[in-house]
C-alpha cells in the first residue's frame, strides 16, 4: 500500500515513515503544501496522512484543493489543534478522518487500515479471508486452511493488496506503482517473481489455486 505523507515537522515524518514502512507500506514524503498538491494529482495513493500546519498552505486548503480535482483518495489529518470547530472545519474540508497529536502508531496504523478498508469496499474487521486463506491486518499474518504461512515484507504487502481487491483484476503497473513505488522500472520482472514466490507459498501445497494471471492484463486473487 502507497501512502503519502504530507507533514513538515523532520523528526515526526522521519519517525511515522520509519514506522510505516516496518509496518510494509510504502511511503513518499514532502513536506510543503505545493510538493503535496503535485504529488496528489500526478501519483496515485492509497491513502494521504495531511498535517494541518504546513508553511505554505494549511491542512483543510489542502484537502479542498485536492478534492476539487476529483481525487477521492482517503485523507487522515494529523493536528495538534482538539477544539470541536476545528474537528468540523478538517472533516467539512474533505478529510475522511482526523487524528489529533500526540498520538500513538498503533492507533495511526488502525485508521489507515480502516480508511484503506472503506474504499476497497470490504468489511470493516482487520480481517480479510478470501475461501481458506485469512489475513489479520493488524498482526501482518497469513494462514491458510489454519497453517501459518511466513512471507516477506515485501511478498505481505502484495498479497493484502490483492486481497484487498479481491476477484478483481489489477494491472502490472498499478501494482508496482502500489507496492514497489514509482522508482521502479515498469518493465521489470519484479512482480513475475514475486507471484511466483506467492504461489509457492499460497497455492502449491493446495488443491485450490487462488492466485491467477489475466493474459495481458495482471493479476487476480480469487475467492471461488
Amino acid at each position: 500500500m502507497h501512502i503519502l505523507l504530507i507533514e513538515d515537522d523532520i523528526r515526526i515524518a522521519a519517525n511515522i515513515k520509519k514506522f510505516l514502512i516496518k509496518e510494509s507500506f510504502l511511503v513518499t514524503h514532502v513536506d510543503n503544501g505545493e510538493d503535496a498538491l503535485f504529488q496528489a494529482e500526478t501519483e496515485t495513493y492509497d491513502v494521504i496522512i495531511l498535517d494541518w500546519m504546513l508553511p505554505d498552505k494549511d491542512g483543510p486548503t489542502i484537502c479542498k484543493s485536492i478534492r476539487l480535482k476529483q481525487n477521492t483518495t482517503p485523507i487522515l489529518m494529523l493536528t495538534a489543534k482538539s477544539q470541536v470547530e476545528d474537528t468540523v472545519e478538517g472533516l467539512t474540508s474533505g478529510a475522511d478522518d482526523y487524528l489529533t497529536k500526540p498520538f500513538s502508531f498503533e492507533e495511526l496504523l488502525a485508521r489507515i487500515k480502516a480508511l484503506i478498508r472503506r474504499k476497497s469496499g470490504t468489511t470493516q474487521s482487520a480481517i480479510i479471508s478470501v475461501n481458506d486463506l485469512v489475513i489479520d491486518t493488524n498482526l501482518n499474518t497469513v494462514k491458510r486452511s489454519n497453517k501459518i504461512i511466513s512471507l516477506s515484507p515485501r511478498e505481505y504487502s502484495l498479497l493484502e493488496y490483492l486481497a484487498v481487491h479481491k476477484n478483481k483484476t489489477i494491472d502490472r503497473i498499478t501494482l508496482l506503482h502500489h507496492v514497489w513505488g514509482e522508482d521502479i522500472d515498469p518493465l521489470s520482472n519484479t512482480i513475475d517473481v514475486h507471484i511466483r514466490y506467492l504461489r509457492k507459498k499460497i497455492d502449491d501445497n493446495f488443491k485450490k489455486k487462488l492466485i491467477r494471471t489475466v493474459k495481458n492484463k495482471g493479476y487476480i486473487l480469487c475467492s471461488s
